[in-house]
């Protein structure tokens, strides 16, 4: 991976940037319609708009502002891809809240890899890139992806409904959001620091 830039690492992953060589690996993980079930029904992305479309919007990402966008997922002990995470700007160029999604190959679902990168997004955003506040969206229906949410410390906010041109099947239970802002994540990690107690707690 020395000719990729690497964004971090956790003890199983590897996050790093993707390349004008990666729209294969995208390509193979949208055409899974497990993995597609809950975004477009299970209707795979044609690989020429991973080519002409989405990858190019990918890449056109980053450092807009620095250190957020779209991270391809890698497993630290074979560099195999298991997927993406993306931390992005709601508003571009604003870093101060970001959307954060996860995309991963149905091979590595139920190991614990969408929480733990997840959360190394998270801890990254609100300690070394400005971020405030982070929103996450799925369908209602969406049980596992709404696990990793609160996993990673995001709570339930609302539900809401989209018009959607070609509707699928749950999305009548509409989306919901969930978020959580840079001060409950330093409650929720520090609960001292929310008690005002001095030295972490130790009187």
């Amino acid at each position: 991976m020395s000719d990729v830039s690497i964004f971090l690492t956790t003890d199983r992953l590897v996050l790093r940037e993707f390349t004008p060589d990666d729209a294969p690996l995208l390509a193979d993980l949208d055409a899974d319609p497990a993995v597609m079930r809950h975004l477009t029904g299970g209707r795979p992305t044609p690989p020429a708009e991973i080519r002409e479309r989405v990858l190019p919007r990918i890449l056109a990402a980053y450092r807009q502002p620095p250190g957020l966008g779209w991270w391809a997922a890698q497993r630290r002990t074979d560099g195999v891809f298991l997927g993406w995470f993306e931390f992005r700007p709601v508003r571009a160029g604003d870093p101060r809240e970001v959307e954060l999604g996860y995309r991963l190959h149905r091979s590595a679902w139920g190991a614990g890899y969408a929480t733990e990168g997840a959360r190394a997004l998270v801890h990254r955003g609100f300690t070394e890139l400005g971020v405030e506040r982070v929103v996450a969206a799925t369908m209602a229906v969406n049980a596992g992806s709404r696990r990793v949410m609160e996993k990673a410390g995001l709570s339930y906010r609302r539900t809401f409904h989209q018009d959607w041109p070609e509707p699928i099947d749950g999305s009548e239970h509409g989306e919901v959001e969930y978020a959580l802002t840079r001060a409950e994540w330093a409650r929720a990690t520090d609960p001292a620091a929310a008690t005002g107690a001095p030295d972490g707690g130790r009187l």
